[in-house]
C-alpha cells in the first residue's frame, strides 16, 4: 500500500509539470492544481495565496499574506481548524465548482469552500483586494458566488464586510488566533450584534468586552475611529437583506491597512504599512481606554476618562452600593434618588456628547421624529430614554431604551445627545436650579460692577504711586505702560492671610522669592509669591506677570487673583492649587504612584491645551519661555495648571519669533535655538512641552539624567530606545489598569516630534493637541537635540534654588549672548 501510495504521489508530481502551472497566474482553473512551494499572485502583485507554517509550528496551512511585504503578515487562513502535518497539500477544483484542499499523504480532504452556488465554467480567482472569489467564466453579470471575505479569520481588509447576510444566515465575524503558532479560532471575537440598533461588539469569551454604540448616521455612537476622515469612508447597512460594516480607501491610494484582532492584548488593532521604515505602524487600537471597557461604570452611570473616578452616576441617580462605590467598586452601578411616577408624569433631561447604551433591549423606528419618539417613549412606563437613530441633517428616526441603561461613556469630540427620563420635580429642580443659576449670575455681575466702581478710585491711586515709584524707571519694551485691571490686595490683609509670613505657610522658594499659603478674611485660600527685595532681576518679571496673566483666562492656567504693592513690597495673590506642582509627583517613588496612566494623559493633555491656548487661541500671543515640571501646578482634582509666567514674551498678532541678548529660563527644558543665540519662538515652547512630556511618561528628571550603560540624556536615551524599538522601557513604571501601551507609545512619539533640532521640524501646539485625540498616523521623527548633552551651560545657571519644597519655584538661569 505504502507503494502505491508513493506511486500515486509522483504522478501527481509529474502531472503538474505537464500541466505547466505558473507561480505568476491569479487563478485556479478546474484542470490547474496548487501545491505546497507553489503559489497564487493577485494580478497586482498586491497579495499571495500559498501554504505556510506559523511561527515554529511545523504544521502547514493554506493562506493569504502580502507579497510585497518582507515580514509574511496572513491575513486569512483556509484550513484554520485542520493542519496538515506534512507538505503534502495540494489544493484543486472538485465537482465542477468546489475549491478542495486534500493532505496527498493521507488522501483526505482537511478544508472545502462548500461553494452552494454552482458555476458552468469556474474560475477561482485572487483579487488585488486579498479576497478570494468563484467566479463563472461564461456569466459577467453573476458576481461572485463564492468569496473568502464571507469567511474572515483575525483580519479585516478595505472592502470586506462584517455582519450579517440574512438571505444566507452568514454572520461574518473576526477571531482571533490562538497563539502566534496556531491559527485556529481563539476566545477573542468581534463582530455585529444582530439588535434592532446594531452595533460592533468584542466579546472575550462568552463575556462582552467592548461595544461600538449604534451607528448613528455619521460614524457609531461611542467610536471616533469611525468618524469621517481623508483617508477611509465608513459605511454601515441595515435592512432586511443584510446588515453590516466596511470601510474603503477614498481614492485609489497607496495605503496599506489592515484592521486585525491581537490574541494577546485582546484589542482591535488597526495598522498601515510605512514603506520607508519597512514597519507596520499602529494607528488605532480598541478599546482606547478603561472606558471603553463593557459596564465598567455598572448600569445607569456615566465613565468620564478624564475624571476622578473615571465612573459618576448620571444627574439624579446615586451609587446602589455606596461602600462598594467609594472603593472604586463600580459594578453594581447606580439607582434613582426618586423612583419614576409614570401616571403623575415624568419628563426627561438631555445629555450630550454620550456613547448611547447598550442596544440589547431597544426599539428602533426609522420614520419618527423627535417630539415623535418621546411621545412613544412617554407613553411606555418601562421606556428610560430616547435619542434619534440617525443624527444627520437635523435627526432622524428614534431609539427607544427600556430598563437600565448599561455602558455609558462620554465621547471626546464625539457621541450624542440621549434623553433620560427622570422623576417630574427633578425636573423641574433642576429648571429651578438654572434659573438660580442665572439669577447668581445677574446678581454676581451686579456686585461686581459695583465692586469695581466702589475700588476704581483706590486702584487709580494706587496705580499713580506704582507709575510713580517702578512703572516710570522701566525702559523694556519701549517704555510702554501697561493697565493692570486687576484688584490690588492691602499688604496688611496678605499678612494676615499667611499669619505675617509665617514660616510654617512657606511652600517653597525660587529665583524671585519664597511663595506663601495663606486664607482670606472670607476664607479664600491663596498663594503668594512674594518678590525678594534682593532679587535685582525680579521686577521686570513681576510687572510681566501682572500683565500677561490678568489678561489670560483658561482652565489650564493658574488664575491671578490679585497683586500687591506697598511698603517696598510687591507680591502676586494666586488661587491656591492643594497638590503643589507636577514635579512633586513626577519625581517622587510613593507619590508618583498616586499618578496612574489616566492621570498622566488627563495632566499631559491639560497642559497641551493650556499652551495651544497660549500660543494660539488668547487675545494675545504669549511665550511662557519657562514651562517645566514644577511651573504646572495641580489642582484638587489633579487637573494641570500652567503657572509663573514672569518670563514669558507677548508678541504682537503677526510676529512669529523674537530674540533676546538675556537668556532665562531652566537648563534641561530649554530649546537649542534659545539655550544658544537667543532665538524663541512658539516652538521653543513646544520643545519645553516635548521635554516634560518625557518626564511625566518616564518619571525622570531631563535635568541631571543618569543611565548605568551609557552618558546619554534623557532625550537621547528615548531615541535611543525608539530605534531600538524598546520605548516601552521607559513606561515600565506605569504598567497599572488605565495603562495603554498603544497610548503612552504614541506620547513618546509625539514628544520626539516636539524636541527635534530644528524649530521648523517641530509640530505647532495645534498639532500636538490633535495628535493627542487622534489615531491617524503621525510623521517619523529626526535625530533630537542634546542627545548627549550633559548640560555643560550649567556653570552659567544663576539660579537661587533653595532645599524646599519645589512648589511655585522658580529657576532662572542667566546666559550671557555670544
Amino acid at each position: 500500500m505504502d507503494r502505491i501510495l508513493a506511486f500515486l504521489f509522483i504522478i501527481t508530481k509529474l502531472l503538474l509539470f505537464l500541466f505547466k502551472f505558473s507561480t505568476a497566474l491569479d487563478s485556479i482553473s478546474p484542470s490547474a492544481f496548487l501545491i505546497d512551494g507553489k503559489t497564487l499572485v493577485s494580478d497586482k502583485g498586491t497579495f499571495e495565496l500559498g501554504f505556510f507554517s506559523p511561527g515554529i509550528s511545523k504544521k502547514s496551512y493554506l493562506g493569504i499574506w502580502y507579497k510585497n511585504i518582507p515580514d509574511r503578515t496572513i491575513v486569512w487562513v483556509a484550513n484554520r481548524l485542520n493542519p496538515i502535518n506534512d507538505s503534502s497539500g495540494l489544493l484543486k477544483v472538485a465537482n465542477c465548482s468546489d475549491l478542495v484542499l486534500l493532505s496527498n499523504s493521507t488522501n483526505t480532504v482537511v478544508w472545502s469552500s462548500n461553494s452552494t452556488k454552482k458555476a458552468k465554467s469556474p474560475l477561482w480567482q485572487l483579487l488585488d483586494s486579498g479576497n478570494l472569489v468563484l467566479r463563472d467564466k461564461d456569466d459577467g453579470s453573476s458576481g461572485f458566488l463564492w468569496q473568502s471575505f464571507d469567511y474572515p479569520c483575525d483580519t479585516m481588509l478595505p472592502g470586506m464586510k462584517i455582519g450579517w447576510d440574512l438571505r444566507a444566515g452568514l454572520d461574518r465575524r473576526l477571531s482571533s488566533w490562538k497563539s502566534s503558532d496556531d491559527p485556529s479560532p481563539g476566545d477573542f471575537k468581534m463582530g455585529l450584534e444582530q439588535e434592532s440598533n446594531p452595533e460592533v461588539v468584542a466579546w472575550k469569551g462568552s463575556k462582552k468586552q467592548y461595544r461600538s454604540g449604534p451607528w448613528n448616521g455619521v460614524g457609531f455612537s461611542g467610536s471616533t475611529e469611525f468618524m469621517p476622515n481623508p483617508v477611509f469612508d465608513f459605511t454601515f447597512v441595515s435592512n432586511n437583506v443584510e446588515v453590516y460594516y466596511t470601510f474603503n480607501l477614498k481614492s485609489e491610494s497607496t495605503v496599506i491597512t489592515r484592521s486585525v484582532l491581537n490574541h494577546t492584548t485582546y484589542d482591535r488593532q488597526c495598522y498601515t504599512w510605512n514603506e520607508e521604515a519597512q514597519t507596520w505602524e499602529l494607528q488605532v487600537s480598541v478599546p482606547r481606554d478603561r472606558c471603553d471597557n463593557y459596564g465598567l461604570c455598572g448600569a445607569n452611570a456615566n465613565c468620564i476618562f478624564n475624571a476622578t473616578p473615571v465612573c459618576q452616576c448620571l444627574e439624579t441617580f446615586k451609587p446602589k452600593s455606596p461602600e462598594e462605590w467609594n472603593n472604586m467598586d463600580w459594578s453594581q452601578g447606580c439607582v434613582r434618588n426618586k423612583e419614576l411616577d409614570c401616571q403623575k408624569g415624568d419628563g426627561f433631561i438631555k445629555f450630550d456628547g454620550l456613547k448611547l447604551p447598550d442596544a440589547t433591549h431597544s426599539w428602533v423606528n426609522k420614520d419618527m421624529n423627535l417630539q415623535e419618539c418621546k411621545a412613544k417613549c412617554l407613553v411606555n412606563c418601562s421606556c428610560m430614554a430616547y435619542s434619534n437613530l440617525d443624527i444627520r441633517g437635523g435627526g432622524s428616526g428614534c431609539a427607544n431604551w427600556f430598563g437600565d441603561l448599561m455602558d455609558i461613556r462620554l465621547v471626546p469630540g464625539g457621541g450624542q445627545e440621549l434623553y433620560i427620563r427622570m422623576h417630574a420635580s427633578e425636573i423641574g429642580d433642576r429648571e429651578a436650579k438654572a434659573k438660580m443659576k442665572i439669577a447668581a449670575i445677574a446678581t454676581a455681575a451686579f456686585v461686581f460692577i459695583l465692586g469695581i466702581l466702589t475700588i476704581s478710585y483706590h486702584i487709580l491711586k494706587e496705580k499713580a504711586k506704582f507709575a510713580e515709584n517702578d512703572w516710570e524707571n522701566d525702559k523694556n519694551n519701549g517704555g510702554q505702560r501697561e493697565d493692570m485691571e486687576l484688584p490690588l490686595f492691602a499688604f496688611s490683609a496678605i499678612a494676615d492671610a499667611t499669619n505675617n509670613f509665617s514660616v510654617n505657610n512657606k511652600l517653597g522658594e525660587g529665583g524671585f522669592g519664597p511663595v506663601y499659603r495663606g486664607k482670606l478674611e472670607d476664607g479664600q485660600e491663596i498663594a503668594v509669591k512674594r518678590l525678594s527685595r534682593r532679587s535685582g532681576q525680579g521686577f521686570n518679571e513681576f510687572k510681566n506677570e501682572v500683565i500677561l496673566i490678568n489678561k489670560l483666562q483658561h482652565r489650564n492656567l493658574v488664575k491671578l487673583l490679585g497683586c500687591c504693592s506697598q511698603r517696598e513690597e510687591k507680591m502676586l495673590i494666586y488661587e491656591y492649587m492643594p497638590n503643589r506642582s507636577l514635579d512633586s509627583f513626577i519625581f517622587d517613588e510613593t507619590k508618583g504612584r498616586l499618578l496612574d496612566w489616566s492621570r498622566r494623559f488627563n495632566i499631559i493633555s491639560g497642559i497641551a491645551r493650556g499652551l495651544l491656548y497660549l500660543h494660539q487661541d488668547s487675545r494675545l500671543r504669549i511665550i511662557h519661555r519657562d514651562l517645566k515640571a514644577s511651573n504646572v501646578l495641580l489642582d484638587d482634582h489633579m487637573n494641570p495648571k500652567i503657572s509663573d509666567f514672569g518670563l514669558a514674551r507677548m508678541f504682537v498678532a503677526d510676529q512669529t519669533e523674537g530674540d533676546t541678548s538675556r537668556v532665562v529660563g531652566t537648563y534641561g527644558y530649554m530649546a537649542p535655538e534659545y539655550a544658544t543665540d537667543g532665538l524663541f519662538s512658539v516652538k521653543s515652547d513646544v520643545f519645553s512641552f516635548g521635554v516634560l512630556l518625557l518626564e511625566i511618561i518616564s518619571g525622570k528628571k531631563s535635568k541631571g539624567f543618569y543611565h548605568p550603560d551609557h552618558s546619554l540624556s534623557l532625550i537621547g536615551h528615548t531615541w535611543r530606545l525608539w530605534n531600538e524599538g524598546d520605548a516601552s522601557e521607559l513606561i515600565d513604571a506605569l504598567r497599572d489598569e488605565s495603562c495603554n501601551p498603544s497610548e503612552v507609545l504614541r506620547c513618546v512619539h509625539i514628544s520626539l516630534l516636539c524636541v527635534q533640532q530644528h524649530p521648523d521640524d517641530r509640530p505647532s501646539m495645534a498639532s500636538v493637541v490633535w495628535m493627542l485625540g487622534g489615531d491617524s498616523a503621525l510623521p517619523n521623527p529626526k535625530e533630537p537635540a542634546f542627545l548627549n548633552d550633559r548640560g555643560p551651560l550649567e556653570s552659567s545657571s544663576s539660579s537661587n534654588k533653595v532645599g524646599l519644597s519645589s512648589t511655585n519655584e522658580i529657576t532662572v538661569s542667566v546666559l550671557e549672548p555670544r
